[in-house]
């Protein structure tokens, strides 16, 4: 038998993450309970409880759902037919501007989700693998066609997330206003490139 929250809707996990989502931007990661959240969709907190086994679960699976929404377009991106140097410009570019766009359009916001991936160090680390493994694809590829040359394309892809840190690592967020920090992308682009680059 379905549950069904106050609106009528049916209660799915989709719909108490929405809730939860809509919750921790009310009252914050330390206030947020799951009782607002089961408050807010006009059900009993065991009614969560039967999709999400405890607090600490749902908070995963809201940083989860954020963390998705920046890995996947760039999973797009990754995949594309693009030669692999344009490929990788665009792929980095994106993710760039897709952190810079949540922490200047909405800082509050920002740093309530990433005070959330802050506890949730699984999630974090998997979606950190995510994104290396979209670059190692791309490098890989760029290796294949002879646009790129390496011995290890994983590898390659991590250093370049690690090389680019700066740019897109919440922990960096106060420097991305700084009227310097698209020269000092280049810079490390360029350099990055360089390396990257096939000698043939």
């Amino acid at each position: 038998m379905s549950e069904t929250a106050a609106t009528g809707t049916v209660l799915t996990p989709e719909r108490v993450l929405e809730a939860a989502e809509d919750v921790l931007r009310r009252y914050g990661p330390a206030k947020a309970t799951v009782v607002d959240v089961a408050r807010a969709l006009g059900v009993s907190h065991g009614s969560v409880y039967r999709h999400f086994a405890s607090k600490a679960d749902l908070r995963d699976a809201v940083a989860e759902r954020w963390l998705k929404r920046v890995s996947q377009p760039l999973a797009e991106v990754a995949d594309g037919d693009m030669p692999a140097p344009e490929r990788l410009r665009a792929w980095l570019e994106l993710l760039v501007a897709t952190k810079r766009g949540k922490v200047l359009d909405d800082p509050e916001l920002f740093a309530t989700y990433h005070q959330l991936a802050a506890g949730a160090r699984d999630v974090v680390a998997a979606h950190v693998g995510e994104l290396a493994r979209q670059l190692g694809r791309i490098v890989a590829d760029g290796a294949d066609r002879g646009e790129f040359e390496t011995d290890d394309p994983a590898a390659a892809g991590r250093a370049v997330l690690d090389a680019t840190a700066r740019f897109h690592n919440p922990a960096n967020a106060a420097e991305w206003s700084d009227p310097g920090i698209d020269e000092a992308f280049e810079g490390v682009w360029i350099l990055l490139l360089d390396g990257l680059r096939s000698r043939a």
